[in-house]
């Protein structure tokens, strides 16, 4: 485990690692004295070709909440440094984990912090990204990872535009997740992008995709990068051939060393051993395996039969203590327990 940066070294302890790309490393850990729950962002270990935007990236997000996080609908800045950030902890699911089907309390409280965010003269600029809103534990909405957010002195036609667009992508989020309650207006909306949205997806996002897929290697919302889009599913297809298979999931990870790895569940038949499943993934000529593989003998799933991928995420990232307000049941509860039990990813782990 790398040490903290010297400049909280001894504020800060505790870290698992959330998000690590070529930008930043994002930890949760505990932070000041006494120690409570905190996020810090570093750009202390980046690459030197990509730190100039990373810097740039980390003085936007700070300025964004020195403001926003005084209003009670973002994380607060806990401490600022020229190489690392510590925001306070609020407890609660991302979006694409949480997700709130048929709750319209969360999407009007959503609305009801970006209306106080645009008040207060910023505009986020990043929310299509489900990552970037959050549901507190309070069943409040608030808004997360402020790198793209802008600031305004007047409310310009700029930031009149950045602001319809970010409210277009609110209602998009409502639109997948409580379509009944879409109104007429909001459709709308949904269906008139603005005109520099128009131009930049004809134009500049064609150059962006060069960028961040080619060069930073982005190629998804979730942050699990090529891994997790090309090598996760071919490894769940070759899993899903063995005969004492019955269903595998593979999720990305966040590894403070390798960057991304990939950690395969696997709902198996009795007596097929780790073993033996890891040397005919090796038979299948694939790239490379997948860093943790842990059988058990049956998946969480809804009533429809899906698998709860959501909670085999918040294992695989050892945020167990995030998954209670998603488990259905006492039954599903059990399940969920033996397989956190037996969770293979141990090198980076929090003491809640």
């Amino acid at each position: 485990m790398s040490a903290a940066p010297n400049e909280i070294a001894q504020s800060w302890s505790e870290g698992v690692v959330l998000k690590r790309d070529l930008l930043s490393t994002v930890e949760r850990g505990r932070f000041g004295a006494p120690r409570g729950n905190a996020v810090m962002r570093r750009i202390d270990q980046v690459p030197w070709w990509s730190f100039a935007l990373a810097r740039h990236l980390f003085a936007r997000e700070r300025r964004a909440l020195a403001v926003a996080g005084k209003l009670g609908i973002a994380p607060t800045l806990l401490y600022s440094g020229r190489r690392v950030l510590v925001r306070s902890w609020i407890e609660g699911l991302p979006l694409h984990l949480a997700k709130p089907h048929g709750d319209g309390a969360y999407f009007q409280s959503a609305k009801a912090a970006l209306h106080t965010l645009h008040r207060a003269g910023i505009c986020h600029n990043d929310l299509a990204k489900e990552q970037n809103w959050l549901r507190g534990a309070d069943g409040r909405a608030y808004l997360m990872d402020f790198q793209l957010a802008s600031q305004f002195r007047r409310r310009n036609w700029l930031f009149r535009i950045a602001a319809y667009e970010d409210l277009r992508h609110l209602l998009k989020h409502k639109q997948r997740y409580l379509p009944e309650a879409v109104t007429p207006a909001e459709r709308r909306i949904l269906a008139r992008k603005s005109v520099l949205t128009r131009v930049w997806m004809a134009t500049g996002k064609k150059l962006y995709y060069a960028i961040t897929r080619g060069l930073f290697r982005f190629t998804d919302r979730e942050g699990g990068g090529r891994r997790l889009v090309h090598d996760a599913p071919l490894i769940a297809a070759r899993l899903k051939t063995h005969p004492a298979v019955r269903e595998s999931v593979v999720v990305a990870f966040p590894d403070r060393r390798a960057g991304t790895g990939l950690y395969a569940f696997v709902e198996a038949a009795p007596g097929l051993s780790e073993e033996r499943l890891r040397e005919f993934i090796a038979s299948g000529s694939l790239p490379r395996p997948p860093e943790h593989l842990q059988l058990i003998d049956e998946l969480p799933r809804r009533a429809t039969g899906e698998v709860r991928s959501e909670i085999l995420q918040l294992i695989a990232m050892n945020q167990v203590d995030l998954i209670d307000t998603l488990v259905a049941n006492e039954r599903e509860r059990s399940l969920v327990g033996r397989i956190v039990a037996q969770r293979r990813n141990l090198r980076d782990r929090f003491s809640f």
